[in-house]
């Protein structure tokens, strides 16, 4: 994917991401923490995870495109560095969900009581929110990154009209 309506298509891409993988990663830890959360999202969880997981290769080759198409510099190198590292984590929650969503999905009264269900719940609560911290902590790195190397000489720091707001 390279174009949309004569826009680089990352630029219009990245905007799933960056909503969807926080959205997800809150909703993977709600549902780990939580397995009543788990129950009323169903099978929601893992699709959102899904397609959280699918917008990120898209979304980076999409980038990669727009790399070549860009001048090289080491802000856009360093933005395309960090982003060849958010599929692991996509990952990461796409398999939570899976996971958290395969095991809540008994009732309740076939869950009480049962001691390795509380071990394997409290091991995806632990996990959910360690991948969730990453993967949003990453998505902050790319896009802090992404808005520098489009930004870092593309504005003036003092007004250029007449700041009237007649524009």
């Amino acid at each position: 994917m390279s174009l949309v309506n004569g826009l680089p298509a990352h630029v219009l891409l990245v905007h799933f991401v960056v909503v969807l993988v926080p959205l997800t990663a809150l909703a993977v830890v709600a549902s780990a923490v939580w397995p009543a959360v788990a129950r009323r999202m169903g099978v929601v969880l893992p699709v959102l995870a899904l397609v959280t997981l699918a917008s990120v290769p898209l979304t980076t080759s999409a980038g990669e495109w727009l790399e070549e198409h860009v001048g090289s510099n080491a802000l856009v190198r360093r933005h395309a560095e960090l982003g060849d590292g958010l599929l692991p984590w996509a990952l990461g929650l796409f398999v939570l969900a899976a996971a958290v969503w395969w095991t809540t999905r008994r009732t309740p009264s076939e869950q009480t009581g049962n001691r390795s269900a509380s071990v394997i719940r409290i091991a995806a609560a632990v996990l959910s929110v360690a991948v969730a911290a990453g993967a949003i902590v990453d998505v902050y790195r790319i896009g802090d990154s992404g808005a520098k190397a489009a930004w870092h000489d593309g504005y003036s720091k003092t007004a250029t009209g007449s700041g009237d707001g007649d524009d």
